[in-house]
């Protein structure tokens, strides 16, 4: 129990940590007058940053062990927000989102690999809970920012102040433990670079969607829909309580219907979410917020419990630290992508156009997904439900 504890821990931290990132986008926006280009080309600098960092990761971990690089990066990953959060003009915001990007990357791998280990450890599943406590932190964090933006505090000091903050607390939990488990039964197809590929796009297009909503809800809100910052974070806020609430039941859900009935279900809820979404800019004024604010919450609730199968049926294949790294690496890269290129169709179209992309991705999940999780994963799905029944 300890070592779910402290994972759990560092999932809820982490996602306070992306709160302070995402949920005062908008209010950065505002202060240097960067607009949807600047955005762009800012989210592109925090993936740059990630996807150097992340392929890196693995080799870390099986040098220095994967509690070693959670405990390094995590606490520097807060740190690194002090940089966005004081940067006075657009090009110093640019560089140090890459250097937050680098050490985000490391840690949301770190974070994988331990929850990998300790759910083996465990024989049993814990995946979707680890990620509820990382979206229940993002809904506080949300909450917290949406709040302190109301009552007039400057973005600088409440970032400066999180940063340090989460910094000292993350550097306060003990990293959950290298425990070993027994060897898993190996499932056909996981050792397969083709196979692994496949993982991480399916893992990608969830993540494709978080992003969307920690990166573009709240400016779709203040820039299509005409709401004000505070709102804007509330729509951000939203999304991230229907993924909680749907994340502390994921591992249930999964049990009962499968994987791929699972991800069925949720690529289809998500993609109705997103037909709100778009369908609110369309509304009369007085009902698009409330439209748009619907929209996200049923993306959220989703695309809840996609990663968290994929990280899961990794695990319980093959834990070692250089796959589970490399589908990390593909999974996260396209949250961190997909935002970017979303900011590069708005530039060159409309915000609202853009939003055709998670949503596409949305209906590939439904659609494509399920027979190709089932085909890759149907032993390990076995195996884990005999252990769990």
């Amino acid at each position: 129990m300890a070592g779910r504890g402290t994972i759990t821990l560092s999932y809820g931290l982490t996602g306070v940590m992306n709160a302070l990132w995402g949920a005062t986008l908008p209010a950065t926006d505002a202060r240097l007058e960067l607009g949807p280009g600047r955005v762009s080309a800012l989210l592109m600098a925090l993936a740059v940053g990630a996807l150097v960092a992340m392929p890196v990761a693995g080799r870390l971990a099986d040098r220095w062990t994967g509690r070693a690089l959670l405990r390094l990066c995590a606490p520097a990953a807060a740190l690194a927000l002090t940089g966005p959060a004081l940067a006075a003009d657009a090009r110093t915001l640019m560089a140090s989102a890459v250097v937050f990007g680098m050490l985000s990357g490391l840690l949301n791998v770190a974070l994988s690999l331990q929850a990998a280990a300790v759910e083996r450890a465990l024989d049993r599943p814990i995946m979707a809970g680890v990620h509820g406590a990382w979206t229940l932190g993002a809904v506080a964090g949300g909450a917290v920012v949406t709040a302190a933006l109301r009552a007039g505090v400057d973005v600088r000091v409440l970032m400066a102040a999180g940063a340090l903050a989460l910094a000292a607390a993350l550097a306060a939990v003990k990293g959950a433990p290298d425990a070993p488990a027994p060897p898993a039964p190996p499932v056909p197809g996981t050792r397969a670079p083709g196979r692994l590929l496949l993982l991480g796009v399916i893992g990608a297009a969830a993540f494709v969607s978080e992003g969307a909503a920690t990166d573009w809800a709240g400016l779709h809100a203040t820039r299509v829909l005409g709401a004000d910052p505070a709102t804007g974070s509330l729509v951000y806020t939203v999304f991230f309580v229907a993924m909680t609430v749907v994340r502390f039941t994921g591992d249930a859900l999964r049990s009962r219907l499968g994987a791929g009935r699972t991800i069925r279900l949720a690529g289809s809820t998500a993609t109705a979410g997103y037909g709100l979404v778009l369908l609110a800019g369309t509304l009369p004024a007085s009902a698009r917020v409330e439209c748009a604010m619907a929209g996200w919450a049923l993306a959220g609730a989703g695309m809840a419990v996609v990663w968290p199968v994929v990280a899961s049926r990794l695990g319980a294949a093959d834990g070692a630290a250089r796959r589970l790294s490399a589908v990390t690496t593909i999974s996260y890269g396209g949250g961190l992508v997909g935002p970017a290129l979303i900011g590069y169709v708005a530039t060159t179209a409309t915000l609202s156009l853009a939003l055709v992309i998670p949503a596409a991705l949305a209906l590939l999940v439904a659609t494509v997904a399920p027979p190709l999780l089932n085909a890759v994963t149907r032993t390990a799905s076995d195996t884990l439900s005999r252990r769990t029944s």
